[in-house]
């Protein structure tokens, strides 16, 4: 079932057209990918002996193809499909089809110890210092600011939210973003969890979820069709960001 259903879902993403010179609505290749699969599931139970290339995959084709077949789970059987009266060739519109969700925290989180705070606070104070005798007063305000911020967002635990992958694009709870403002997707880490950034063409250019470890392979089978898997080269705040957290550690 593993491969005509990831058929099935490169095929909903990319929107992959024209056979015998007709424009192909994905949904149709979705319907004749899972008819297949289900063909194809029937016929290995049947067998009792397992055939020798699937002895043969390597454990990570095992995850990729397991990843797809839990994908294609989401996907409906029983898609109606209309051709359009108007535009020969073209189908009527279809309502939006989530392709897999998750839930998890808004932000990565972790819980600091008393040591961190300390530190954040004594930085704070020296930088308000050296602009006070600079008489710099206004952003002495600014640092306050971020300082109480800061603490906010590390006191606070986030709450969780549904991320859903359709067809459309991603949804964050209301927020729709559409494949088309998309640039390139990567995987990170931040206190011991797992981080999916995606380039958007909005402010402020990216977006970042939190992803549980065991929903990866899932969602990179999906992503991998219309994205590039590709981290970009650190900003030059990044940099410095990086170079402070080596160099000075807060906890």
């Amino acid at each position: 079932m593993s491969e005509p259903a990831s058929t099935a879902v490169r095929s909903a993403l990319r929107g992959q057209t024209m056979t015998e010179g007709v424009a192909e609505h994905p949904l149709d290749r979705i319907r004749v990918a899972q008819q297949e699969a289900k063909q194809s599931s029937q016929k290995n139970q049947s067998s009792s002996q397992p055939d020798s290339q699937t002895v043969g995959q390597s454990a990570d084709q095992q995850a990729s193809e397991k990843a797809a077949q839990r994908v294609a789970a989401n996907l409906p059987e029983d898609l109606q499909l209309e051709r359009s009266k108007v535009a020969p060739g073209l189908y009527k519109p279809v309502p939006e089809i989530m392709v897999f969700q998750w839930s998890a925290p808004s932000r990565p989180f972790k819980k600091h110890q008393r040591q961190f705070f300390v530190t954040v606070t004594v930085i704070a104070l020296l930088v308000s210092l050296i602009l006070f005798f600079s008489g710099q007063f206004l952003p002495i305000a600014v640092v306050i600011s971020v300082l109480f911020l800061m603490y906010v967002l590390q006191v606070v635990p986030p709450q969780d939210i549904q991320h859903q992958l359709t067809t459309f694009g991603i949804k964050l709870e209301d927020n729709l973003y559409y494949w088309q403002e998309m640039g390139r997707f990567w995987f990170d880490k931040k206190f011991d969890q797992l981080l999916l950034n995606i380039e958007t063409l909005r402010f402020p250019g990216r977006i970042t979820m939190v992803l549980p470890k065991e929903h990866q392979e899932e969602v990179r089978e999906i992503l991998a069709e219309v994205l590039l898997e590709q981290k970009p080269e650190l900003t030059t705040f990044e940099k410095i960001s990086q170079w402070f957290q080596e160099k000075i550690p807060l906890e």
